[in-house]
């Protein structure tokens, strides 16, 4: 499939309550969210013609915008009634959604709380962040050179666009290197997450995973915690530091865009993608496609 540039596409997106042409979405230059981050948004995504979990992320995306201090001018029914109606517009029926909210081009100094809360909603056809060949094999992270910040220092429970710079840094230096992506550190030294992922980490029966208490608790993090322990795999979230990372077998990502993602390789420390691994899988593609399962 040809490459084309975001802005390029055909279709339909829904801004400020109406379908407009893809090409016709468009914000001004000298906009808040753009200058100041005063911007949040949601990835989700859509299984036959379903977007899982919408409301909790509907909820995350009204809840993280309260917390920049704005309120969405749209209800979680509305917002939700929109999301389906962007796959409607556009013909789709497995895709990746992004629901974003911004604050406007009315001000633009520090405080905006005089300038308009925007929203719109795209969706694409967009495969697993990982190819199906990197999946099966474990991909390879290195450690990114930038650490996720005291919660002192940044809104963490939010979804907010500001977050991700370090994310964007970190991603780049680690395909700069032959690396699939990047783990992060944390403030304190401890492992976090990747740059759009939570990771997990498995021995034996037993899956330990990084407290959330200073990034994103994932929606399907949250999901997948509940598949491990009805597949009989007990749960431990606690604080990990990096030279623990020898004492586990297996490592795996989850996110709405890597989905289930063994890893291979987190620097200097090695796994075999194995039973666990193929279990939750396949647990999680079950969960997140019922109705396809069911008509296959």
């Amino acid at each position: 499939m040809a490459f084309v540039p975001m802005d390029q596409r055909e279709g339909w997106i829904w801004y400020n309550g109406e379908m407009v042409p893809w090409g016709e979405a468009k914000v001004h230059v000298l906009t808040h969210g753009l200058h100041y981050a005063s911007s949040v948004f949601e990835g989700q995504r859509a299984y036959g013609g379903e977007v899982f979990k919408l409301r909790e992320h509907t909820d995350r995306l009204i809840a993280s915008g309260r917390t920049l201090d704005f309120e969405i001018p749209y209800s979680a029914d509305e917002i939700d009634d929109a999301c389906r109606a962007v796959l409607q517009k556009n013909e789709l029926v497995d895709a990746y959604m992004r629901p974003v909210a911004w604050r406007g081009s009315e001000t633009l100094s520090v405080p905006a709380r005089d300038n308009k809360v925007h929203l719109a909603i795209a969706a694409w056809v967009w495969p697993s962040y990982f190819s199906t060949e990197d999946r099966l094999k474990g991909i390879r992270l290195c450690w990114a050179p930038w650490k996720r910040p005291s919660p002192e220092t940044i809104p963490c429970k939010a979804k907010a666009a500001g977050l991700y710079m370090i994310c964007t840094l970190s991603k780049h230096g680690a395909m700069d290197k032959g690396y699939a992506d990047a783990l992060m550190l944390d403030y304190r030294g401890y492992v976090a997450e990747a740059t759009g992922a939570n990771v997990f980490f498995v021995k034996g029966k037993e899956i330990t995973t990084p407290t959330p208490d200073c990034f994103l608790d994932g929606i399907t993090r949250r999901t997948l915690i509940g598949l491990a322990r009805s597949k009989g795999y007990s749960i431990v979230e606690r604080h990990i530091k990096p030279e623990e990372l020898g004492n586990f077998d297996e490592c795996f990502l989850t996110g709405t865009a890597a989905e289930v993602t063994p890893v291979s390789e987190v620097g200097e420390f090695s796994f075999t993608p194995g039973e666990a691994c193929r279990t939750l899988v396949e647990a999680y593609m079950q969960e997140v496609q019922p109705k396809r399962q069911a008509a296959e």
